[in-house]
């Protein structure tokens, strides 16, 4: 059922990616990286998506846009279905629908100038030419608070909290109003990460953007966030608007990822007890039988090992999956 009130609405979503072996290919398992997750996300809002490494939070993007063939489940961009459309009105659909990538020095190729990067998707799309696609690049370089000139260098010339400013410029190349960030400031010194966020909410006031924020810094996205999404193991185990999240966290997991993060305040700092998980991340090819996070936590009880909880709402906007709550 497609909200009337949703820009991005991912149904029942699930993304494995086969193992094989032997001379003849054989799949002997699945890596189950997306495992049945549902969620939206409203238009001129960002969503933060947060989990530990290999939760499934940049596989969850890329099946957004289409950047990987889903094993199941649907993704709508405004109601329209995008798993059902052809190659060419996919293509045209991307001018929609953009990413940010992570690591702006491999995002970027070092054999082409900054001006043809950036004018790249343009003569792609046919949006522009001649002297006007140069006032483009020109404009989408002040857009990101770089000079024009710059348009003649070469991506190696630059420093990286630079060239993840020409990363960004080159996701509004074509005018989207959907855009993935995908960790973008996670490669970046930490001055550089409250430029690069003060500039992103910048362009999303100015251009009426919405964000599926991806990020580690659960203080950075508590910044730039309406509502958060935590993940773990390819599953979702809560979700609530920013403050009500880091206010009032339900899910045990949650909480243990909340108690890591450090309070600008001396005295408060010194008090803070950090939650030490016992274990590791369980593997997403032999997840465990029931809720993902039971064998890591100190509330389990029998049912959490043999019925996996379903996310249900803790009152408003708050839904977390756990039987304990």
């Amino acid at each position: 059922m497609v909200r009337e009130d949703a820009l991005i609405e991912v149904e029942n979503l699930y993304m494995y990616f086969p193992i094989v072996s032997g001379v003849v290919s054989r799949k002997i398992a699945d890596i189950r990286a997306v495992d049945g997750i549902s969620f939206y996300i409203k238009k001129g809002e960002t969503l933060g998506l947060v989990g530990e490494s290999g939760c499934g939070k940049t596989t969850t993007g890329r099946c957004i846009l289409q950047l990987c063939e889903i094993t199941r489940g649907k993704v709508f961009y405004q109601g329209k279905d995008l798993g059902k459309l052809s190659g060419r009105k996919m293509r045209n659909m991307r001018q929609n629908i953009q990413m940010i990538f992570e690591n702006p020095s491999a995002a970027l190729d070092p054999r082409m100038r900054v001006g043809d990067i950036l004018a790249e998707p343009m003569q792609i799309h046919k949006l522009a030419r001649g002297k006007e696609l140069a006032e483009q690049v020109a404009e989408l370089l002040k857009m990101v608070e770089l000079e024009p000139e710059m348009a003649e260098r070469a991506p190696n010339e630059f420093s990286t909290g630079q060239r993840q400013r020409i990363d960004i410029a080159r996701a509004l190349a074509l005018r989207p109003s959907f855009i993935v960030c995908d960790n973008p400031v996670s490669q970046l010194d930490v001055s550089i990460q409250a430029q690069i966020v003060t500039l992103l909410m910048r362009l999303q006031q100015e251009l009426n953007l919405t964000y599926l924020f991806i990020a580690h810094d659960l203080a950075i996205v508590r910044n730039i966030s309406d509502r958060v999404m935590v993940m773990y193991v390819g599953k979702i185990m809560e979700t609530a608007t920013s403050d009500e999240l880091f206010d009032n966290p339900l899910h045990p997991y949650t909480r243990a990822l909340l108690s890591a993060v450090p309070i600008p305040d001396p005295k408060a700092e010194r008090q803070r007890k950090i939650i030490l998980l016992p274990g590791d991340i369980p593997s997403p090819i032999t997840p465990p039988s029931g809720c993902r996070f039971h064998p890591r936590c100190a509330v389990a009880t029998d049912i959490c090992q043999e019925q996996e909880p379903q996310l249900e709402s803790a009152g408003g906007q708050h839904l977390v999956a756990c039987h304990r709550v």
